[in-house]
This record gives C-alpha cells, sequence and structure tokens, in this order.
C-alpha cells in the first residue's frame, strides 16, 4: 500500500488544490466550471475551516493527491465538499477516499455532528457508489435543510446520519 498522509489543508496548498480539483472536474469529467465559479477554493480557511468544518488533503511524496472539505451549515449538521482523488490515485491499492471519509467521519464524531449532507453531478458513478457503500443514502433535494448550499452542477444528493 501506498504511503499517503491526511491532514488539514494550509494556506501553502491553495494552488494544488484549486489545479488538482479543476483537472479532474474540467479534463476528466468535462464538466465546464472555473475557479471563480467555485469561489469557496479560494478562501478554504474562511469557508471550511470554521465552526464545526474542516477541510483535508490526502499527500504523496510531497504532492496533494486529495480533498475533502466538510462545511459547518448549523443545527449539528454539516456539508460534505470537494471529494476529489486524482484518477491515478484512486482504488483499493492506495485507498485514500476511504482515509480521508475516515477523518472527516472521526472528527464528525469529535464535534457531535448528527447528519452530513453532500451534493454531486450525476457524472461521478464511481462516488456514487462509494458515498452508498459507506453509509450515505440518496435523497431527494427537498431533503436537504435550507442551510445547505446547492452548487449550479448538484443534480443527486445523499445522506448519512452520525451515530451518537
Amino acid at each position: 500500500m501506498t504511503e499517503i498522509t491526511i491532514r488539514p489543508f494550509v494556506e501553502a496548498d491553495a494552488d494544488s488544490v484549486i489545479s488538482m480539483i479543476l483537472a479532474i472536474q474540467r479534463d476528466e469529467f468535462s464538466v465546464p466550471i472555473t475557479a471563480d465559479a467555485q469561489p469557496d477554493l479560494r478562501v478554504i480557511p474562511d469557508f471550511y475551516q470554521t465552526g464545526d468544518g474542516q477541510f483535508w488533503v490526502a499527500e504523496h511524496n510531497g504532492e496533494i493527491v486529495g480533498t475533502l472539505g466538510l462545511k459547518d451549515i448549523g443545527e449539528r449538521q454539516a456539508a460534505l465538499r470537494k471529494m476529489f482523488v486524482l484518477e491515478a490515485m484512486r482504488g483499493p491499492q492506495h485507498n485514500i477516499a476511504r482515509q480521508l471519509l475516515d477523518a472527516l467521519l472521526l472528527h464528525a464524531n469529535a464535534r457531535q455532528l448528527r447528519d452530513i449532507f453532500l451534493g454531486t453531478t450525476e457524472h461521478f458513478l464511481a462516488a456514487h457508489r462509494f458515498y452508498e457503500k459507506n453509509g450515505f443514502v440518496e435523497i431527494g433535494r427537498e431533503k436537504l435543510p435550507r442551510s445547505f448550499a446547492v452548487m449550479a452542477v448538484d443534480s443527486k444528493f445523499y445522506h448519512r446520519h452520525i451515530q451518537a
């Protein structure tokens, strides 16, 4: 298994995070989106690392190969956002998505969060399987809390209740 470090985002990661996410969105999945359409990426500490939120990166040999954000949306609830892993680093041989999710769930339990919600696009089929395999249940948009910010590309939504 490859040596991967999961750690909180620091300001020095900003350019690498933006480049990696945009490459996956635009080049791999042909999602027509820009960095300007995702202003949260330019202010990760202010957007994610407040309240009960956090933003993690997965690092391999000094390169950021994965990301995961948790946005505090109030009422002991949070939104999972920006879960991305470079294509070459996906799969059970690296286990990066699982390690990122484990960090998020450990954090959510420590912060006594009750619910995690997420929105995704129809394009990310492997992500749908991953979320479902890890306890997320697909829900309709109408089941989202009002404080959940729906992104323009979101067309599928998931929920996971956190056990106390």
